[in-house]
């Protein structure tokens, strides 16, 4: 039976990155899967990333967003109307080798692998580097650990949620994969209703991935299969805003997984104190133009402190479940 894959792409003003890896998947060894779709969701682009796709030879879609929905929903936009076995969601600043998913969609056939719903690949720089990716379920403790500067200080003793201790060298069972390069079974998509879009963007992809381990999945990092990753993409661009959507999706998240009193103590700890931490690091590292965006991220912060308290959905069902 061939397997049949979509791959979804969100994309805001990728530039020539959108092109590049539109254009790696064009090469791609197609043996024994089809390509059924690649579709392309524009987050009202204000570049010309999404102009001249349409001579490279893939099955493409576009859709056009008019304004920037979201990594989240644009995601779930995207896969609306798949009709097919798997779907891949890739960065627009990746590029695939010649194996990048032949190798990832024979893994998940196998019978031995059946419960395994997400795979993720070995991500490389333009050095060939092995770029550590893959994670552990953050805690309350990781999260105080990084808002007090203590696993950059201490980095023995207090472990980052990321497995930067492993060399990325081997295949694993892993909590979670980075959504750089995202496969999951359609059915298991369907099953956890996609990505949950009260994360505009950061933390999705931990969010599913946790709520699929709860309901008996696995995420599996796969070392054979490799794909050139970039990494900042374009959130380079907007560094205060980045670090603005990354600390209230951290709040989000811990509204929905962690107890209410850990939840509302990592809130205040992100509203009250990591600042702080964040501006002694600024200044030891004697960067005025970190400094600047770091006050301008904590102000965008605590002006839609409201509108996050709002997102929230008191009785959401995969709420208090984790320490």
């Amino acid at each position: 039976m061939i397997n049949t894959i979509d791959i979804i792409i969100v994309n805001w003003n990728a530039e020539k990155q959108l092109y590049n890896c539109l254009k790696s998947i064009s090469g791609l060894n197609r043996d024994g899967f089809k390509l059924n779709r690649v579709v392309v969701v524009d987050n009202a682009s204000t570049d010309n990333s999404i102009n001249g796709l349409e001579n490279l030879a893939l099955p493409l879609e576009i859709i056009r967003n008019s304004e920037n929905i979201g990594f989240a929903a644009a995601c779930n936009k995207g896969a609306r109307n798949s009709k097919s076995d798997y779907l891949l969601f890739l960065n627009p600043d990746t590029k695939l080798f010649n194996n990048s998913l032949t190798l990832p969609l024979n893994y998940m056939q196998k019978k031995e692998n059946e419960k395994v719903g997400i795979c993720g690949v070995q991500l490389v720089d333009e050095k060939g580097t092995v770029q550590y990716t893959c994670a552990r379920f953050p805690t309350l403790v990781n999260f105080i650990s990084k808002i007090l500067g203590l696993s950059q200080l201490f980095p023995k003793l207090f472990f980052s949620n990321y497995m930067t201790e492993w060399d990325h060298k081997e295949n694993k069972i892993v909590d979670q994969i980075m959504g750089a390069y995202f496969l999951v079974r359609h059915s298991l998509f369907k099953e956890l209703s996609g990505f949950d879009e009260r994360f505009f963007v950061y933390f999705e992809d931990v969010d599913f991935s946790l709520r699929a381990y709860k309901a008996g999945w696995k995420s599996a990092f796969l070392s054979e299969s490799k794909v050139y990753h970039r990494g900042g993409g374009i959130s380079e661009q907007i560094k205060a805003k980045r670090l603005f959507y990354s600390l209230r999706s951290r709040i989000l998240y811990g509204y929905k997984h962690f107890r209410w009193l850990s939840a509302t103590s990592l809130m205040l700890l992100t509203l009250f104190v990591e600042p702080w931490t964040r501006l002694v690091w600024n200044i030891i590292k004697d960067s005025n133009k970190e400094l600047k965006e770091t006050f301008k991220a904590y102000f965008l912060l605590w002006k839609d402190i409201p509108k996050i308290l709002k997102r929230l959905n008191w009785n959401d069902k995969n709420k208090n479940t984790s320490p």
